[in-house]
């Protein structure tokens, strides 16, 4: 079976916005894996995208933030998109817009850059923290938290492994760990918003 040759340079981001390298698909080993956006053989898995379509095939860009019509009509709100649920198993939408402004203002090097890092922690957390069940919440993450309360969560929880002794092979007790680590992170980061 020949594999499609990619059409984008940077798969891990959406055309749309999607953090496609923080998603568990990505991650994910067999049929069911995501090769990113517009990577080998996506048309395979995902026919038809009106934002590939438009952007990548017509228009010879990477994302849709290098558009100068960007956000048009394909776009929802910033605040419908806050509005919308989370799925289990996709990244958060919320970020949608946020990335395809931080692209549009600084560039999609800058953007990949910073992407980079995010994957790396991610990838971290994947291999010596997940339990067979914390994938989901572990991409949310990354996708969600700044990269200094990302590193800041990792190096926490090591240290907390270390601190209580735990064995390096008790995978449910480390993941365990750093989700309470994370989910307070979340809440304090909500908290100071409120306030």
């Amino acid at each position: 079976m020949k594999i499609m040759e990619q059409m984008k340079i940077y798969p891990t981001i959406g055309v749309c916005g999607l953090d496609c390298g923080l998603c568990p698909r990505y991650y994910t080993v067999g049929t069911s894996r995501c090769p990113g956006c517009a990577g080998p053989d996506f048309s395979k898995k995902h026919p038809s995208c009106s934002f590939i379509t438009c952007c990548v095939k017509k228009k010879n860009l990477e994302v849709c933030g290098e558009c100068s019509e960007f956000p048009c009509s394909k776009f929802k709100s910033k605040e419908e998109y806050q509005q919308l649920k989370q799925s289990s198993s996709y990244p958060p939408y919320k970020k949608v817009i946020s990335n395809l402004n931080f692209i549009k203002e600084q560039g999609i090097e800058k953007f990949i850059e910073q992407q980079k890092r995010r994957i790396k922690f991610l990838e971290t957390m994947i291999e010596n923290f997940d339990d067979g069940r914390s994938r989901s919440f572990f991409c949310k993450a990354a996708a969600s938290l700044d990269l200094t309360s990302l590193e800041g969560s990792l190096d926490k929880a090591t240290q907390r492994i270390k601190t209580d002794d735990i064995k390096s092979d008790d995978i449910k007790i480390k993941a365990k760990i750093l989700k309470e680590i994370l989910n307070e992170v979340a809440l304090n980061k909500t908290r100071s918003r409120i306030s």
